[in-house]
């Protein structure tokens, strides 16, 4: 009985948490339809939703191979920037030296618009591959998983680093069993900003040229047409590819810090 009174609150709970964004996302998009249908806005001005999907469905394997495409890109590009962005804030938090002098260049070149590179990534690389926007993507990535996990390695409460330097805690110890644990909400916390952002970055690189095959390219040549449904179409591909990618960084965060009271809050 105990049993099944829980799974009905479970289940309650999951219909609250996830029926309003649902039901605000149904309502943007009728209200979007009713409003180019009662103010007769134009298709090259925006599109109606109908008129979108009914292009999204009879392009349907030219910009979902076009998404797969630059999602692999954006995906190239988080694992490098990610996997530099860690090693390199191991090696700061370690050495403070090192610390105090890199991160306010991090900070710094942080600010600066990364995907403004994009075109000289052309030169540098066959702009038909995909290094170009991986290295574009890695960029963007790096910084705010660097930063991040600098904070979660450098932001541990002074009783258990007092506790493990009595224990007499050699320095991997301490970055095994306290440092380390501690940065895994921060380092995930940063993995999902840069799940967006690596999409993003990876669709605008390409609007500075790239294989055909790309979305950003394909969204580019829509909208020079006019074909502003089929642009649209693309958008909706990359949007959806967007949140596929936050949604997979969101289960690995579940299942590597379980404990962490983020994680406990969305299972309960």
């Amino acid at each position: 009985m105990t049993t099944h009174v829980a799974g009905r609150a479970g289940r309650f709970g999951l219909v609250a948490r996830y029926l309003p964004p649902v039901l605000i996302f149904i309502s943007g998009i009728l209200l979007w339809e009713a409003t180019v249908r009662i103010f007769d806005i134009k298709g090259f001005i925006l599109p109606k939703p109908s008129r979108i999907i009914t292009v999204f469905s009879q392009e349907f394997s030219v910009v979902v191979s076009a998404g797969w495409f630059t999602m692999r890109k954006a995906m190239l590009g988080f694992a490098f920037g990610a996997t530099a962005g860690v090693g390199v804030a191991l090696v700061t938090a370690r050495w403070p030296l090192i610390r105090d002098g890199a991160m306010p260049l991090a900070i710094a070149v942080n600010s600066t618009p990364i995907i403004a590179l994009a075109p000289i990534m052309n030169n540098w690389f066959p702009i038909t591959s995909m290094w170009p926007g991986a290295v574009v993507v890695a960029l963007v990535v790096f910084f705010p998983v660097m930063i991040n996990t600098v904070r979660g390695l450098t932001e541990v409460r002074p009783g258990f680093l007092e506790l493990m330097d009595s224990y007499g805690a050699a320095p991997r110890d301490v970055l095994r069993k306290v440092r380390a644990p501690n940065s895994l909400p921060f380092v995930f916390a940063a993995f999902k900003v840069g799940t967006t952002l690596s999409v993003i970055a990876a669709v605008v690189s390409e609007y500075f040229g790239g294989s055909r095959q790309a979305l950003g390219v394909y969204i580019s040549q829509q909208a020079a047409l006019f074909h502003f449904a089929e642009a649209w179409a693309a958008i909706l591909v990359a949007s959806f590819s967007g949140l596929v990618f936050y949604l997979a960084v969101v289960l690995a965060e579940r299942a590597f810090i379980p404990w962490h009271a983020s994680v406990r809050n969305l299972t309960t």
